[in-house]
């Protein structure tokens, strides 16, 4: 895809008549969200992608592991792999494992409601990525590189596709707090600043905390409109005199979405219009409440959401992996929530959802001398799991696999890049065409790898 026209470049191509045009006209002209068609009819048109920030233990959630059983407190046959800190003997998950649905596929006891959804669920149980550290591998997940710099695939997709409802942005991001990084994981980078990822705290319940000073109390909206159409014809001369200037630009597109989100913002963030029944079974707490905003932003038109579990790391249990019963009990119904409402709306089949951490975790105690209790595990990077379901992808699978033990991907390996090429693929998009200039190269989301997994399409 090519780099987009400048505003300057524009003004200077449509000569004097500017003068005459309001701001409105010209967005309506040149609307850098505006609904684009995809390279190829898409199987989907929305992203809801559910970050376990700290990285969920695959071998107690999504790929049962016998033989950790058998083995336990033993050396593994083959050694450990090498991660970030110091692991010992082998442990067995504490949690068992059921079979759910017709396909049978198994899941952690910690995880009942979401294994009600089996058969709508594709496990890919062979992933990998490159380093064993957080700041990398949220990287790599979220921007498709493991330095920071690089732009999210949110703005990757708004870019490429634009957006369904210009009252909304197109990209939100739910947390509450910030994950490891912050914004540089929902970052626009390269690309215009108004692909970048609106990010709302949602340990906030109060729409109007959730985006302060949306609502202007002491002007109409028709004289926000005249104030904003004045102020942007000014930043326009600025630009006409001063050359491009990308940040200036995005400033401008910004408060046009601002302006516009106050008809609809507070009615989609309202969780309390929803009827009580409904509230009951997403749960409670800032996981059920990003996960039922992101199912009402999907029904709006906003092209991808984000849901982080929690601040900081919570899933990064070092030191016991008990506590992963308690994050489930916290994430288990809302994300089976979300599933079964967006299968019964229709709207699952055109959107994607995506479940999964930054790694995996270890099949051997961490043994080093950073953790008080020695039952918790180390990074893993060497093979995990991930869930994904809807928009295209066949449900009831589980797909690759991990060794016996659940240390490394060994059968049908799965990338990031992989996975980023299989979503853009359902979207309607081949990831090796869409491209952005910068730095004298052409860069995109999956680098220069990537492969789609078409054994998960169904």
């Amino acid at each position: 895809m090519r780099t987009m026209m400048t505003r300057r470049q524009l003004l200077q191509s449509i000569g004097s008549g500017f003068g005459m045009m309001s701001f409105a006209g010209l967005e309506a002209a040149s609307d850098p969200l505006a609904a684009r068609q995809p390279h190829f009819p898409a199987r989907a048109k929305h992203v809801i992608y559910l970050f376990l920030n700290g990285g969920p233990s695959q071998v107690d959630t999504f790929d049962p592991k016998p033989a950790l059983t058998r083995f336990h407190g033993t050396s593994a046959p083959s050694g450990n792999l090498k991660t970030e800190r110091k692991t010992g003997a082998l442990l067995k998950s504490p949690f068992a494992f059921r079979r759910h649905g017709q396909s049978g596929l198994e899941f952690s006891e910690i995880f009942p409601k979401l294994g009600a959804c089996a058969d709508d669920l594709c496990v890919i149980r062979s992933m990998y990525t490159e380093r064993p550290n957080h700041e990398p591998s949220l990287f790599m997940f979220n921007c498709g590189h493991v330095l920071p710099g690089h732009p999210s695939m949110g703005s990757w997709l708004t870019y490429g596709l634009g957006t369904f409802n210009r009252n909304l942005p197109g990209y939100v991001v739910l947390c509450p707090g910030v994950p490891v990084i912050g914004p540089q994981l929902w970052t626009s980078a390269y690309l215009p600043a108004i692909h970048q990822g609106t990010y709302l705290p949602n340990n906030e319940s109060e729409p109007e905390k959730l985006i302060q000073h949306l609502r202007n109390r002491n002007l109409s909206a028709e004289e926000q409109r005249r104030q904003l159409d004045l102020l942007a014809s000014l930043n326009r001369l600025h630009l006409e005199r001063e050359g491009g200037d990308a940040q200036l630009e995005g400033r401008i597109q910004s408060m046009e979405v601002a302006y516009r989100m106050q008809s609809e913002a507070m009615d989609a963030l309202d969780v309390s219009r929803e009827p009580a029944a409904v509230r009951a079974r997403y749960g409670d707490g800032d996981f059920a409440r990003g996960c039922l905003i992101a199912r009402r932003l999907v029904e709006r038109g906003v092209r991808m959401v984000q849901v982080y579990y929690g601040n900081g790391q919570p899933w990064d249990n070092h030191d016991d992996i008990q506590i992963h019963r308690r994050l489930a009990a916290t994430s288990d119904a809302p994300m089976a929530a979300l599933l079964q409402d967006l299968k019964a709306s229709g709207l699952l089949k055109e959107t994607i959802v995506l479940i999964g951490g930054e790694f995996g975790r270890t099949p051997s105690v961490e043994v080093s001398g950073l953790v008080r209790v020695q039952n918790g595990r180390d990074h893993n990077n060497h093979g995990f799991s991930i869930l994904m379901a809807g928009g295209g992808v066949k449900g009831g699978l589980a797909y690759g696999s991990t060794d016996e033990f659940g240390f490394k991907a060994v059968e049908k390996r799965t990338h990031p890049h992989d996975v980023h090429a299989t979503i853009l693929h359902l979207m309607g998009m081949d990831h090796t065409k869409l491209t952005y200039r910068h730095a004298g190269r052409d860069f995109r989301l999956t680098d220069v790898a990537g492969t789609v997994v078409r054994d998960i399409i169904a």
